[in-house]
């Protein structure tokens, strides 16, 4: 790539100013180096036979072509949206192959009508997506699904940028080499590709790219912790973080290692919310778009507006689809019976608004012994055990993919497999609360407060309402699902009485809440059907929400209290 495409590529970054004039600048200068491309590639000749890849001559021009069709979906900023499509049209007009867009969408759960659009959007959402535009150059598809709540968005955007760009211990390189490694633990492809792409805009070395082992050792030691946080984060002792701290000329800080910790749980977390919601690839990147013409008819940039995009999925899923039902079939037969919604029938809300209304009054008339407390959580672990994820099969991660992280073999197991047993972790000896948020705060200042706010947005964010209904009180089932989640992992609260979980959580809501939470690769959009189908997306984007942050604070809590057992 020569200096005036280097100069061109830093021109996008004009495109994010709040100023027009700025924009409008850097639109025109990107204008006529895109067309200076596309005048010397020529028309491509009618006769012709596409190329292998579907693409037009020239890569470097792909790439930009992708770059705008993007813009022309994803940019917060209608000038730059509208002058985007009028360049790809006059490229089209020139007889070179304009890209189309893949998929229906940011999800491939939800349809696109229902999430939020960039130009119709609120004063305030709109002043996030334009501040998550400005700090990445790009307003990605977690973030317009995200886009239904705002002010979990607002503080999830802040949280993110914190960790990735702002003052902290670890160089920028480190942050998304860190990111790449824990994504890839889920086979997570769409979190991977991004941070790749940012890894290298940072100045990072595209050797470590090629593996693990290419990667510095300290990095690699990290490997370890890794595995462990994202599969079995209760196996974690402080002899893993001795090894981390103590390992000569490769050792980590602990403000390092804090950072780290926090970057590795965030990234496991949001690969569940990404599959659990169907995250899309981008618009740009592989698997986003294509330069092959639609199989019927004559495709034209209008399409893009109009949002006819000639839906070729890059999914060839049909085989896989009958293979979850199967799965899924198999999972509902193991299961214990305590409690069924009404699923197929209709009154599924309804029959949940009186079961909480149910437990209420039995909260009022009785109160459990600390004894029978214990037992209800005990039994609730258990069965948490039974409920299996997805399909039976190992699943064997691509070599894109398994090449940044070790012993791809390494996956969730239950407390009890053969005979392991795992002590229970009790909030009231460790919490977020009192021990880990001090601990996050001290040696990584203001994260700790972020985070706190975060898992407290997530939490309380409620709009009373249950489907069509409104005026409903929430907290109930919210706290449910939090502490069912926490549960799997062997965490318990003394104060929550586990015989409610089976009262308010159905079995396909069990099947779909453990295989997000603990192998997301696996999730699939007959899952994600199956559960609260009266509900409305936004609600299971908000359950989506609940699952990731509570993940996110179980696996912290056994990481800090691991670092904090090596401290004293």
């Amino acid at each position: 790539m020569d200096a005036q495409d280097q100069e061109t590529l830093g021109r996008w970054d004009g495109l994010a100013s709040r100023d027009a004039g700025s924009r409008a600048a850097a639109m025109e200068h990107i204008r006529q180096e895109v067309m200076r491309k596309a005048e010397a590639i020529g028309p491509v000749p009618p006769s012709s036979p596409p190329p292998a890849c579907g693409s037009p001559p020239s890569s470097d021009l792909n790439a930009v072509l992708a770059h705008l069709l993007m813009l022309t979906k994803r940019c917060p900023f209608e000038d730059v949206r509208e002058r985007c499509l009028r360049l790809l049209q006059t490229v089209q007009d020139l007889g070179v192959r304009i890209p189309r867009p893949l998929g229906n969408g940011p999800s491939r759960f939800i349809p696109e009508k229902e999430i939020l659009q960039v130009s119709k959007v609120d004063t305030r959402t709109q002043s996030i997506f334009e501040d998550a535009f400005a700090a990445l150059g790009r307003l990605d598809n977690i973030s317009l699904v995200m886009g239904f709540h705002p002010q979990y968005l607002e503080s999830f955007l802040r949280t993110q940028h914190y960790l990735l760009q702002m003052d902290g211990p670890l160089s920028l390189h480190y942050r998304h080499y860190v990111g790449i490694m824990a994504a890839a633990r889920h086979q997570c492809s769409y979190l991977v590709n991004l941070h790749v792409n940012d890894f290298l805009q940072v100045g990072g070395d595209p050797k470590w790219l090629n593996g693990l082992d290419g990667a510095p050792r300290k990095l690699q030691q990290l490997g370890e912790l890794n595995k462990i946080l994202a599969h079995r984060p209760w196996l974690l002792t402080k002899e893993h973080i001795e090894g981390l701290l103590k390992a000569e000329e490769h050792s980590w800080s602990l403000a390092e290692l804090i950072h780290a910790v926090v970057l590795l749980t965030h990234y496991h977390s949001l690969a569940s919310f990404t599959f659990g919601c169907g995250i899309m690839p981008e618009i740009h990147c592989d698997g986003g778009h294509t330069f092959r013409p639609p199989s019927l008819g004559h495709y034209c940039v209008c399409d893009i507006a109009n949002g006819n995009s000639h839906h070729d999925s890059p999914f060839g899923g049909q085989v896989r689809a009958t293979a979850s039902r199967q799965g899924l079939k198999r999972q509902t037969e193991r299961l214990p019976t305590p409690y069924v919604v009404q699923e197929a029938c209709g009154g599924e809300v309804e029959v949940l608004m009186e079961r909480m209304k149910q437990l209420q009054e039995c909260r009022d008339d009785e109160e459990a012994s600390q004894e029978e407390m214990a037992t209800r959580f005990e039994r609730e672990k258990t069965e948490s055990m039974l409920v299996v994820t997805a399909e039976d099969e190992e699943w064997v991660p691509s070599r894109d993919i398994s090449r940044h992280f070790e012993d791809p073999s390494y996956g969730y197991k239950d407390f009890s497999r053969r005979g392991e047993h795992v002590p229970t972790f009790r909030v009231q000896d460790y919490s977020w609360e009192d021990h880990g948020y001090s601990l996050v705060n001290r040696l990584y200042p203001d994260v700790g407060q972020m985070l706190d706010e975060k898992f407290q947005m997530a939490y309380n964010l409620t709009y009373n309402t249950m489907a069509t209904h409104k005026d409903v009180d929430t907290s109930m089932l919210r706290r449910a699902i939090w502490n069912y989640i926490h549960c799997m992992f062997g965490i318990r609260y003394d104060d929550y009485d586990y015989g409610e979980i089976n009262q308010l959580l159905d079995r396909s809501f069990k099947i779909y809440i453990k295989t997000m939470v603990c192998s997301p690769e696996k999730t699939t959009k007959r899952m994600y059907e199956s559960f609260w189908r009266q509900f409305q997306h936004s609600e299971k984007v908000h359950v989506n929400l609940l699952l990731m942050e509570a993940r996110m604070q179980a696996e912290l809590l056994y990481a800090l209290r691991a670092i904090t057992r090596y401290m004293t």
